[in-house]
Parts: C-alpha cells; sequence; structure tokens
C-alpha cells in the first residue's frame, strides 16, 4: 500500500494558496487559473485555512454574498485537517472520509509541503489494485 509521500512525488508538491485578507473573486479566479478545486489560506507560513469549491457554493452563493465584497476569512473552512506524508492513501481516505473533506494539506515538521485530494488517493488506490490484479494473473498462469 502505498503512503501520501508517493502520491507527493508522483503528482508534485506546488500548493497554490490564498491570504485570509484577499477577496473570493480574487481566490476564484486563481482556482481557475489552476485548475484546482482548492486553495490553502496561509497568513505569512502559517496554515489559517482551507478554501474551496465547496465553500464557495455553499457559504457565498447560497448566503447571497457578494464575491467581490467577502473576504477569503469570512468563508474558509477551519480549522484544517492535515494529515503526515508517511500517513497511508488508506488512512488518507478513512480520514476524509469521516470528516466529509475532500482535500488534506500535507504537513511535515517544517510546514505544508503538498496537498491531496480525494481524487489523488482514489487514482493510488486503483493502480494498487491494478498492480495486484496482474500479479495475481501472472501467478495463476505460471
Amino acid at each position: 500500500m502505498h503512503n501520501i509521500r508517493d502520491i507527493l512525488q508522483k503528482k508534485g508538491t506546488v500548493v497554490w494558496s490564498a491570504s485570509p485578507d484577499e477577496t473570493v473573486l480574487e481566490a476564484i479566479r486563481r482556482m481557475a487559473e489552476h485548475g484546482v478545486g482548492a486553495l490553502l489560506v496561509m497568513k505569512d507560513d502559517e496554515l489559517v485555512g482551507l478554501f474551496s469549491e465547496r465553500d464557495y457554493s455553499r457559504k457565498v452563493i447560497l448566503q447571497g454574498l457578494r464575491s467581490q465584497d467577502t473576504p477569503v476569512r469570512a468563508v474558509m473552512s477551519t480549522p484544517v485537517l492535515t494529515i503526515s506524508p508517511d500517513a497511508t492513501v488508506r488512512e488518507g481516505l478513512s480520514m476524509m472520509t469521516e470528516n466529509f473533506v475532500r482535500h488534506l494539506p500535507v504537513t511535515d515538521g517544517s510546514g505544508v509541503i503538498g496537498l491531496v485530494s480525494i481524487g489523488d488517493l482514489v487514482k493510488m488506490v486503483i493502480e494498487d489494485q491494478e498492480t495486484l490484479i496482474e500479479q495475481l494473473e501472472s501467478y495463476l498462469t505460471r
């Protein structure tokens, strides 16, 4: 079974972020520009929240707030669950399922080193299953 570090080695460690003081509109534009579904909310080097498409739809649109007037800090998700790079993919999926989240920042002793999505984890599980199936087929056809 793979761990979170394996996912980061494949996808990279680039993480897009927003400031808690910038507007939701600015954050949404950055998400669209980079093709991501969530931004870490960072104040200096400290992780203070997570802003996702889900936050936008549920906390901005449904509440009738204006994207150009609302600061990210007003609608970001906090506290932020994080995961260790040494955690297994299965542990990550369990955390996401139990807490109804789709993104987990990856942290180590130095701070944030990446971000994984539920899609990243599911993709790795599928790859693991395909490898296992190939190994079993090879064993059975010897």
